[in-house]
């Protein structure tokens, strides 16, 4: 099991896609590179990234984490107006509140929080302590073990995205595509939302600027029918990976939720084993409706990660923490912008080093 590499080229869109008309054009904005027409080698380990591209992962998870951080850093900075600070009741319940502020939920606050209580009770807290503290016991809430995608070694790799209306999946799609395809990997989408007109057009509109093959049907029809072909397809002619959209729906819709359900035995008939990943797209602005979300999916398609989109600036990231601690799910990439390479590998390290960017370094020894 491996993380396929990150190492990105860039290229002009195709022409098919330039002439479609604007209201048709995807929302992401940097194009992928040309198709390679071979296979390549075997995906290589996540330790193997480069430590500067690692660097600038970070850069860009501490830009997009600036509304956490900024309620972070304001707050807590506003507990420590003296030299330290007294632990007692009301510095817990204070320091409890800013937690929950940020979406992270009381149950990730509430144990944070009793760290705290059961270091430093009754004595004198210094910043640098206090954030040394939190951030120990963030990671360990955070801690993850199968991050990496699941990769068939026989190949393909079929990966199964679903979410709820408006989640960013057509986006996250189109970017796990860009990914694929600047590793030279043959890739193969299956436009199983055959509800709408329009998420068709625009995953095929996607489909040619990077250069990967579409399976679509007429609007109506029978989305279980799209995957089986889209599978077929990645089998038959030899693609490395094959990713199937889903119609977005509420988590609450029990026929549509059984529908996934189909949807995914389907796949698993055409070859075993598969879907090998089945990723959800959650809106990193939808705050504590993220985990009603994923519980509902969960339950109906047995999801194996997750993919936060819209970590933008604009988002509250701690939701990540009581998505982690309620169901286990991996965080498997963090949407970071509207770019075709805005999507990033969830690092546990990263996001808690990001989230008090600032305030760490003030925190530092003088």
């Amino acid at each position: 099991m491996a993380l396929f590499d990150l190492f990105k080229k860039k290229s002009a869109p195709s022409a098919a896609a330039a002439a479609q008309p604007e209201s048709m054009q995807p929302e992401l904005t940097r194009s992928a590179p040309q198709p390679a027409e071979t296979a390549s080698a075997a995906p290589q380990l996540a330790d193997s990234v480069p430590v500067n591209e690692k660097q600038g992962w970070l850069a860009r998870i501490r830009e997009s984490l600036k509304k956490t951080t900024q309620i972070l850093n304001t707050d807590i900075r506003d507990l420590f107006k003296a030299q330290g600070r007294l632990v007692d009741d009301d510095f817990l319940e204070e320091l409890r509140a800013i937690l929950i502020k940020t979406d992270m939920g009381p149950a990730a606050a509430g144990q944070i929080v009793e760290q705290i209580q059961t270091e430093f009770r009754a004595r004198l807290v210094q910043l640098d302590q206090l954030l040394a503290s939190v951030k120990a016991k963030l990671r360990e809430l955070l801690h993850q073990t199968d991050d990496a995608l699941r990769v068939n070694p026989a190949g393909p790799t079929i990966i199964m995205v679903a979410g709820v209306n408006g989640s960013g999946k057509t986006t996250s799609i189109a970017k796990l595509a860009h990914l694929f395809r600047s590793q030279g990997k043959r890739v193969v989408l299956g436009a199983g939302d055959t509800f709408r007109a329009a998420a068709v057009q625009q995953l095929t509109i996607w489909a040619e600027r990077l250069g990967a093959k579409i399976v679509t049907a007429p609007q109506g029809s029978d989305p279980a029918s799209v995957a089986h072909r889209a599978v077929d397809t990645a089998v038959t002619q030899n693609f490395d990976v094959c990713i199937i959209d889903t119609a977005g729906r509420l988590q609450t819709q029990q026929n549509l939720m059984s529908e996934l359900g189909k949807i995914h035995r389907v796949i698993g008939k055409r070859l075993e084993g598969a879907p090998h990943e089945v990723l959800l797209v959650l809106d990193g602005t939808s705050g504590q409706n993220a985990i009603s979300q994923a519980r509902g999916f969960t339950e109906a398609v047995h999801c194996s990660g997750i993919v936060l989109s819209k970590i933008d600036g604009t988002a509250k990231g701690g939701v990540v923490i009581p998505i982690r601690q309620q169901f286990g799910l991996p965080v498997k990439f963090v949407g970071v912008g509207e770019q075709a390479d805005d999507l990033i590998p969830f690092s546990p390290d990263t996001f808690v080093e990001a989230l008090f960017a600032g305030l760490a370094e003030e925190a530092l020894p003088r």
